[in-house]
């Protein structure tokens, strides 16, 4: 594979890495040397390494653990780590220094917020001792269907200065989406908001409010925070038991946190909800606030000198992972709004304007600004951009070369994999190892992560299964209303016993990267040959006229053949001739098994709100079987077009 960046000596040296392998010789006696050395120390001495981590953050407790790791049986679920430990997820995340910069807000109208740490503290304490004089108490669960804002961290972190337990979604939810999720979890309060702006038109929120208090009975009193007005009129609701932000809020700066378990929950986060009611899956407080200070830390090399922006919603776990951030006293720029706004790079410009150090989005953002025409490097400098990070979904080869030729040729792209399932990634980026074409860098420190064959036999350079081989603190210490863990046996634990698989299709490769090819239940059988739809996309992506694409496959004459759907840059029409450069294409750089049987133009790609491309539910309409849960994507009105009675079978 082809080398696109490596870090020069100055940078490992300096890198959080170096430092933390430092702090090993100096406190364990442990001299490691290069990065695959510490990653296979770091899982065959898991007690050792965690414990480490944990002192190397020096993670605020009022009582240390007394013991790292405790297995009760043979399932995963069945570990708990940092048993007897005491601590507060927000006050390890508001240690920042008073005065320097936490959070900077900015929407489509370029109005801004910024809040220093002091600031940013006090107004959670506000938010906090209104919310214990109204009865809130550890567990209690608080939700907030809101946008990317300042208000949005503040909830969130005044919920866990109670030990209570957060859970959101973006407000462009549909409401039986909402219900689906926030139904399921009985919630005491909701933060939400009068409306917001995407691409300039406004939508309002308001007439969702007196439905949501008559569909969640739990509901004691929802807040509003004013978003597209200064003054909303709530009153013309009627509603008791709503008010807004600011009447909500207490004097009193004073703030307390109350100390609770290490596994004791903090988030509640949901599965897609696109093949049925979405799981409610529950991160504990001690395995995000560590993971997320590992990853952020010693693999995105976040420091208090850095301004980190990831493009995201609140309903997508990128979100809690980027707020996290304030445990390392970084400055997070926070964006809610098109990507697109105005043009293409509208992120990249924010870029430049914030002075962003390390960015992140969803691996189509960096394909449509090169489909758009754009070159960032010509319009923008990115002095302080050292790290891209990229997820969502597989990055292409083609968009690796992208970004090094035309946004900057000296910065570290980092593709990252994980997911909800877990709150953080089991692959990611290293300062201290070069970029090769279109792999992830590294797994994980801590993370016995191995790809399977269908005989649960390990292999390198070899297609397989991505799974986890041992416990590790940031799994879900359960799933909401699955008491005997049925749902969460099912959901890791059917497929290889007393393993972790995650439901990802990828590949090992020699130089200890990795490459995803796309979700292991989407992958196609033509002829009993397993392929991932990834492997299709990055072809498909080569192609000019084609603007975006889904790829299923469809069970046919006692067999299955892959169907291509492809919406098409405008004035681009579906002729024969770019259905054999297509098909060309796909046949020159694969397998004749990969090329699709059937290639249909649609006018729009089906998604779910936070962005990923919908295979399952193409499949079912296609195979005329019915869609559950449509409030989880953002466009459910694509799907109708995928039916076999608009297209020839044939």
């Amino acid at each position: 594979m082809t080398i696109l960046w490596q870090p020069s000596v100055e940078a490992i040296q300096n890198s959080q890495i170096r430092k933390f392998q430092l702090f090993l010789k100096e406190n364990l006696n442990i001299e490691i040397g290069d990065y695959n050395s510490l990653h296979q120390w770091s899982i065959k001495n898991p007690i050792f390494f965690w414990q480490a981590l944990w002192d190397f953050y020096q993670v605020i407790a009022s009582k240390p653990p007394l013991k790292i790791k405790c297995s009760t049986g043979k399932a995963f679920y069945q570990t708990t780590w940092f048993e007897g430990a005491k601590l507060n997820f927000a006050q390890n995340l508001l240690r920042g220094n008073s005065e320097d910069l936490a959070l900077s807000f900015i929407n489509e109208e370029n109005q801004k917020t910024q809040l220093t740490y002091l600031q940013l503290t006090h107004k959670v304490a506000k938010l906090s001792n209104a919310m214990r004089q109204k009865g809130i108490q550890e567990g209690d669960r608080i939700v907030g269907l809101m946008p990317n804002c300042v208000e949005t961290v503040i909830a969130m972190l005044a919920t866990a200065t109670l030990g209570a337990v957060w859970s959101s979604c973006s407000p462009d939810f549909g409401f039986q989406g909402i219900i689906d999720r926030f139904g399921q979890i009985t919630p005491k309060l909701l933060f939400t908001v009068d409306g917001y702006q995407y691409n300039s038109k406004s939508h309002s929120c308001l007439e969702k409010i007196a439905p949501l208090l008559n569909a969640i009975k739990s509901l004691e009193q929802i807040i509003i925070c004013p978003f597209n007005e200064k003054s909303p009129n709530i009153s013309s609701l009627g509603l008791e038991g709503v008010i807004l932000f600011n009447d909500y809020l207490s004097d009193d700066l004073t703030l307390a946190f109350e100390h609770v378990d290490f596994n004791h929950p903090l988030y509640i986060m949901y599965s897609s909800g696109t093949t049925g009611v979405p799981k409610c899956i529950v991160h504990s407080v001690g395995g995000t606030l560590i993971q997320h200070l590992k990853e952020l830390s010693l693999h995105t090399n976040l420091t208090h000198k850095d301004t980190l922006f990831f493009f995201t919603t609140c309903g997508w776990m990128m979100w809690n992972w980027m707020i996290s951030g304030l445990a390392l006293g970084a400055h997070i720029l926070l964006y809610d709004g098109s990507p697109s706004l105005g043009r293409a790079d509208h992120l990249f410009k924010l870029v430049e304007n914030f002075h962003v150090s390390i960015f992140g989005c969803g691996a189509k953002y960096i394909d449509a600004v090169e489909k758009a025409g754009i070159n960032p490097k010509e319009y923008y400098a990115f002095k302080n951009l050292k790290t891209i990070l990229s997820t969502g979904s597989p990055l292409s080869h083609h968009s690796f070369d992208f970004v090094y030729q035309q946004i900057k040729s000296d910065v570290q792209l980092s593709s990252i994999s994980g997911g909800t399932d877990i709150v953080s990634c089991f692959a990611l980026g290293n300062p201290t190892l070069p970029v090769y074409r279109g792999e992830l860098q590294c797994i994980g420190l801590g993370l016995d992560v191995a790809i399977y064959n269908s005989d649960a036999q390990a292999v390198t350079a070899q297609k397989g299964e991505l799974v986890c081989r041992q416990p590790f603190p940031c799994m879900p210490i359960y799933f909401w209303n699955d008491p005997n863990h049925q749902k969460y046996h099912e959901a890791y634990f059917n497929r290889f016993e007393h393993c972790w698989a995650h439901g990802d299709y990828a590949e090992l490769t020699p130089n200890k990267g990795l490459i995803i090819y796309g979700r292991a239940d989407a992958t196609l059988n033509p002829g009993g040959v397993r392929i991932g739809t990834a492997e299709i996309y990055r072809q498909v992506e080569k192609i000019e006229a084609v603007l975006d694409s889904v790829v299923i496959g469809q069970p046919w004459q006692d067999d299955e053949r892959v169907i291509l759907f492809v919406q098409l840059k405008k004035d681009e029409c579906l002729s024969e001739a770019l259905i054999k450069q297509i098909k060309q294409t796909i046949r020159k750089n694969t397998t004749p098994r990969h090329v699709p049987a059937l290639v249909i133009a649609v006018n729009a790609i089906p998604r779910t709100i936070s962005g990923k491309v919908v295979e399952m539910a193409v499949k079912k309409v296609v195979c005329r079987e019915s869609v559950n849960n449509l409030d989880a994507l953002s466009n459910p009105e694509s799907l109708e077009q995928y039916n076999p009675k608009y297209w020839s079978e044939t």
